[in-house]
């Protein structure tokens, strides 16, 4: 299995030691003779390869090179084939956004954690929400407001006080941002498969970004979510330390 394992790592100094250390041990294969991706980093980097892999179904086991580490395993030198033998697997499908620009601009980009509209100015955005084509909040006046999957939901959403999701929930948490109107609207749980369309009000003096995992797209009028249930992200874990664990767990610290 030495020859199957790809690894990567972060530009900081500690993953590309890891890395060196790791490819030495273990040697290294092409990304088109591997079976499984090791990341050597932290979440960004994690984000950053998942990202680069979606058009190929390998696995991903993430080791942290970084700080927090929520998406990835605990760093070591040794017994690497047998944790990955052991691994447990988690299936995580992201965000497909489509973000139109008052030029009429169409952008698309995929989203593991959220997809968010932040204002651009000083003033504060207002936004109509529909979902499934129905329109459910004709005007929430808002720093922003994003839309969050499970694996997504400890991170920025988390921060702005929208619920943590079990990983195997079939729901996306629609969370705003310094609510300013209505001001007891404590956000919307939804369907995995419902079509969100966030619609930007008075753009012109209330300008609005959208970012779908740090791709951002300024000056949108419109932006439409769902879940991209035709494009999945394998990510591995150490044996009873998978992301259904790891979720609950945070809702005891």
């Amino acid at each position: 299995m030495t020859a199957t394992i790809h690894f990567t790592a972060s530009e900081s100094e500690i993953a590309q030691k890891a890395l060196a250390v790791l490819t030495d041990r273990y040697g290294a294969a092409d990304l088109d003779r591997a079976q499984v991706v090791v990341a050597l980093g932290g979440d960004g980097f994690m984000l950053q390869t998942l990202h680069a892999l979606t058009d190929r179904d390998l696995p991903v086991y993430g080791m942290n090179r970084g700080t927090v580490g929520f998406l990835m395993n605990g760093y070591s030198e040794s017994g690497l084939l047998e944790r990955l033998a052991a691994a447990e697997e988690t299936v995580i499908n992201p965000l497909r956004m489509r973000a139109i620009r008052a030029d009429g601009s169409v952008h698309e980009a995929l989203a593991i954690n959220e997809v968010s509209m932040l204002r651009e100015g000083p003033q504060a955005a207002k936004l109509r929400i529909h979902v499934d084509g129905k329109m459910r909040m004709a005007e929430l006046v808002c720093d922003g407001a994003l839309i969050a999957t499970p694996a997504g939901s400890t991170a920025y959403n988390y921060s702005a006080h929208g619920p943590i999701l079990p990983i195997n929930s079939e729901v996306l948490a629609l969370t705003a941002i310094a609510p300013f109107r209505p001001r007891r609207w404590r956000g919307a749980l939804l369907p995995k498969g419902a079509e969100v369309e966030v619609e930007v009000l008075n753009p012109e003096r209330r300008p609005v970004m959208a970012d779908a995992d740090s791709r951002s797209v300024r000056h949108v009028v419109r932006v439409q979510i769902r879940s991209a249930q035709d494009v999945r992200h394998r990510l591995l874990f150490d044996n009873g330390h998978g992301l259904e664990e790891r979720l609950l767990r945070e809702q005891f610290v």
